[in-house]
C-alpha cells in the first residue's frame, strides 16, 4: 500500500513518514468530566480539529508523508473509533526499532480498542515487518521508549509500562540490531507518565531532561549481561549531553518532535528561553504550532506523533 518500509533507527533523523490520528468527535463538556478521563480540561472537538489540522499540515509541508489511520478504518471499526477519546495519542501504539515494527500494549483500559484498531491496518500494511499481537498483559506503552542510535534504546518502566512488558520485546529489539537496552523506572504521577513527559532528543548530541533524573540509575541490558550506571553516565557513552531542566512545564517543554535534525516541532505554550540558552539549540529552527486543545489530553506533540521512517543519520 506504502511505497516505504519502517525504518527509524534515531529521534532525530529527517522523518519521512508519519502515523497520526484525527480526535475524536466527542467534546468533553466540563471539568469534571475531564477529571473522570484523566484528562486537564473541558476539550471542544471543533477546536481540537483545528489543532490536528495544523499539526497534520505542517509536517506534510515540511515533506513528510502522513498516514491518518482514522481514515482507513472499516465501517463498524470506525464507528467505535470516532469515540475513543484518546486515540490521537498513537506514539504509544507501536513502535520501530530499525526496520522492526513491535506492537505495544495498553497500560490502560480505555485505550484497549484503539490498540486493536492500529495493530489491524499497521499489520495489514507492513505485513513482513509487523504483526498483530494477543493481548497478554504485559503492557507497554511507547511512549515510554526511545531509540537513541543505532546501538541504544530506553525504556522506562513505569506507570504504563511493565518490566515484563520490556522482557516481551527485548530479545525483538537486539535481533533487530541494537546491542543495549537501558531501562530505567522514574516516578509515578500524572507528571511523569511516559518518558517523553521527563526527557527528549533535541539534537544529535543533546538530551533535555527534568534535572530529578540525574539520581536515577539505568539497568543495561546487552543480549547475555545486565549491569547499572547513571543516567548521565548512560547518556554521555552514547554521544549525548543532558541538558538538564530545573523548571519546566512538562507537556509543552519537554514533548517536542524532532521533523530533522535542524527543525523541531513545538507548542507554541513551549518556553522558546530553554533552546535560546543553548549554545546548539539556539541554532535550530524552532517551529511553533497550536495544540492548546489536544494537550489537555495529557500528552503533547510527540505523543500524537508514531514515526515510521526516519532517514539513517
Amino acid at each position: 500500500m506504502f511505497s516505504f518500509q519502517p525504518s527509524c533507527w534515531s529521534e532525530h533523523g529527517e522523518l519521512k513518514a508519519v502515523m497520526l490520528c484525527a480526535p475524536s468527535k466527542l467534546d468533553v463538556p466540563d471539568l469534571k468530566t475531564a477529571e473522570n478521563v484523566l484528562w486537564s480540561a473541558p476539550v471542544s472537538h471543533v477546536q481540537a480539529m483545528e489543532n490536528f489540522m495544523e499539526l497534520k499540515g505542517t509536517l506534510e509541508q515540511a515533506g513528510v508523508q502522513v498516514i491518518d489511520y482514522s481514515k482507513e478504518l472499516q465501517a463498524d471499526a470506525q464507528q467505535l473509533s470516532e469515540q475513543l477519546l484518546n486515540r490521537y495519542f498513537v506514539r504509544d501504539l507501536a513502535c520501530a526499532f530499525g526496520n522492526e515494527l513491535l506492537p505495544g500494549e495498553a497500560g490502560s483500559s480505555i485505550r484497549r480498542p484503539e490498540y486493536r484498531h492500529a495493530h489491524d491496518l499497521l499489520e495489514k500494511w507492513f505485513p513482513h515487518h509487523f504483526t498483530a499481537p494477543k493481548e497478554t498483559g504485559d503492557v507497554l506503552e511507547f511512549g515510554d521508549v526511545m531509540v537513541l542510535n543505532k546501538d541504544a534504546v530506553l525504556i522506562n518502566i513505569g506507570q504504563r509500562t511493565t518490566r515484563a512488558g520490556v522482557e516481551r520485546v527485548k530479545d525483538r529489539i537486539f535481533k533487530a540490531g541494537f546491542s543495549e537496552i537501558g531501562i530505567i523506572d522514574l516516578p509515578r504521577s500524572s507528571d511523569t507518565l511516559h518518558l517523553d513527559m521527563n526527557c527528549n532528543v533535541a539534537n544529535e548530541d543533546v538530551v533535555i531532561a527534568k534535572s530529578f533524573m540525574r539520581y536515577f540509575p539505568v539497568q543495561i541490558l546487552s543480549a547475555s549481561t545486565a549491569r547499572f550506571e547513571m543516567t548521565a553516565q548512560f547518556f554521555k557513552r552514547h554521544g549525548f549531553e543532558l541538558y538538564w531542566l530545573e523548571k519546566y512545564n512538562t507537556i509543552p517543554d519537554i514533548n517536542f518532535l524532532n521533523i530533522n535534525p535542524e527543525t523541531l516541532l513545538v507548542s507554541n505554550k513551549a518556553t522558546k528561553q530553554h533552546f535560546k540558552s543553548h549554545p546548539i539549540l539556539q541554532k535550530k529552527n524552532i517551529v511553533s504550532i497550536e495544540v492548546t486543545e489536544l494537550e489537555k489530553g495529557g500528552g503533547g506533540i510527540r505523543c500524537m506523533t508514531l514515526p515510521l521512517e526516519r532517514k539513517s543519520v
